[in-house]
């Protein structure tokens, strides 16, 4: 007698889970779209800010509904993501005492979609459910935009320093609905042609010698980075990875209204909120070295 097939035993029951993709949410890698730090990221989601974080898997129930299940067991969702990444198979099954949380909804896009069930959808809700959540909006700019988009600049480092060396404006457009398709980058990051990259005590000129503005914020930011050196911020407000290339270390830093990327043995790139879309490059100058070491001694890092 044949046996039966599990996954369209599971079609049509609401506790089953296919499981979409996972990711982390710890002290040093968490969905940036979340928050500014580890805690303000899984304040995002209700839980507390435990030391040894959380995985987050999101799937599809046997109707089709998306969740986000929130477990304990870390180390079983960084081996399902390392074995992903490497384009190898690897079936995440969370056992059920690991199970923390499970939240209607995904905080992120997530591109697809479980065989055989209807498309994704918010369950139905039950009286003293939380809301559905739901990724940030492309139409609009933010915080949750912000980091977004510092995060892509940090994937496409070597594509954005290659412009910078090539001479683009100060102020770079990200790649949006409205984007120039003629001024796309590698990378997808539309560029403007001309200008400089602003000099790391923040100092710049338009033509003419009337002040840059996106720079009175870049100063800004730089002095509350020294303050960070100071009185250090809520953990995973400065986070540290290898490099692709190289001795030098990713920095991801992130402040009220502000993100910064920054390589350690390089320059750096600056976004806020008031400007929505533009990344903002700065110089290595003199100051920015040492403000870069101070950070990357402080920050957390990926075990």
């Amino acid at each position: 007698m044949a046996g039966k097939d599990p996954i369209a035993e599971a079609v049509g029951d609401a506790d089953a889970l296919f499981v979409l993709t996972a990711a982390l949410l710890t002290p040093a890698r968490f969905p940036s779209v979340l928050g500014d730090d580890y805690p303000a990221a899984c304040a995002a989601l209700g839980l507390e800010p435990y030391a040894d974080g959380y995985g987050l898997v999101f799937g599809q129930d046997g109707l089709g509904a998306r969740w986000t299940v929130v477990v304990d067991d870390v180390s079983l969702v960084a081996v399902a993501i390392s074995s992903w990444d490497c384009g190898m198979a690897y079936d995440l099954s969370p056992a059920e005492h690991t199970v923390v949380a499970g939240l209607p909804g995904w905080p992120l896009d997530v591109v697809t979609r479980a065989p055989g069930v209807p498309a994704p959808h918010d369950p139905a809700p039950e009286e003293g459910d939380p809301a559905p959540l739901v990724p940030p909006s492309g139409d609009e700019w933010g915080p949750a935009q912000r980091r977004l988009g510092a995060d892509e600049v940090a994937l496409q480092w070597a594509a954005w320093r290659a412009q910078v060396a090539e001479g683009p404006a100060a102020g770079e457009q990200l790649a949006g609905p409205d984007a120039d398709p003629d001024s796309v980058a590698a990378g997808g990051t539309g560029v403007p042609s001309g200008g400089t990259a602003v000099p790391a005590d923040g100092t710049a000129d338009a033509p003419g010698g009337a002040a840059r503005d996106p720079y009175d914020g870049v100063r800004r930011v730089l002095d509350e980075l020294g303050g960070y050196l100071v009185q250090p911020p809520p953990v995973g407000r400065v986070r540290s990875v290898a490099g692709a290339e190289g001795g030098g270390r990713t920095l991801r830093v992130d402040g009220p209204g502000w993100s910064v990327v920054a390589r350690t043995d390089d320059m750096a790139f600056v976004l806020l909120d008031e400007l929505p879309g533009e990344v903002l490059p700065v110089a290595r100058g003199a100051r920015l070295p040492a403000l870069l070491e101070g950070l990357d001694a402080m920050a957390v890092r990926p075990s």
